[in-house]
């Protein structure tokens, strides 16, 4: 009876023994290459209120940069646009000066007469207004003794011989400049530098203004 109740004690005891020291086995599943090729590595993406960065590290598109930088500009006419100085109000007499006297036309002037006793006269000519390109061409007795002369805000001129009788001195306006019409003062000194007549014209192109110097 001892020798059986030693064998039980050492029964129990053994196997109380093996369920705390022999390691229980688990069988590894590797998956093929093939399984595995979905798995993502990055973390999933998480809804919340959390703010999208920009990358800044990322090169910008090119073309979509310049679509944002292009103005879109439209280049076809657009008629519905106010011309600048449209509300503007000008004097009439500076009116007058820039926008000229379109459509109107200024004939041949007759200035007058003077007379004089000296061999020759002097004779200056200047756009008393707005200058804006006039040009006159000047004749004496039917011979050009000027034929282009540029009208400025200063005096230009020539020298005129007389001849016995009447000189017949002549301006034609060869244009209207860019304000029409063509104007000029005119002044005509004696061969003593005295000044013995003085007027102005407006001519159309192609108008004469003509005055005479009766030499006695």
């Amino acid at each position: 009876m001892r020798i059986i109740g030693l064998l039980l004690c050492f029964f129990v005891f053994e196997v109380g023994y093996s369920q705390y020291d022999t390691p229980k086995t688990q069988t590894l599943n590797i998956k093929g290459k093939e399984e595995t090729s979905n798995v993502s590595l990055l973390p999933e993406k998480k809804q919340g209120l959390s703010l999208n960065m920009p990358d800044l590290l990322k090169k910008p598109d090119p073309q979509k940069l310049k679509d944002s930088l292009d103005p879109k500009i439209s280049m076809l006419p657009n008629k519905d646009l106010v011309q600048a100085g449209e509300d503007l109000e000008l004097d009439a007499k500076v009116k007058g000066i820039f926008e000229g006297s379109p459509g109107k036309h200024f004939p041949d002037m007759y200035l007058g007469d003077v007379k004089s006793s000296g061999s020759f006269i002097g004779i200056v000519c200047r756009d008393h207004q707005f200058v804006d390109g006039d040009l006159i061409k000047i004749t004496v007795n039917g011979v050009e003794v000027e034929p282009k002369m540029f009208l400025t805000g200063a005096f230009k001129g020539v020298n005129v011989d007389l001849k016995d009788g009447f000189n017949r001195v002549e301006f034609t306006a060869l244009n209207e400049g860019s304000s029409s019409p063509n104007t000029a003062q005119i002044n005509a000194y004696d061969d003593k530098g005295k000044l013995i007549f003085a007027n102005q014209w407006t001519l159309s192109a192609g108008s004469v203004a003509t005055f005479v110097v009766v030499k006695e």
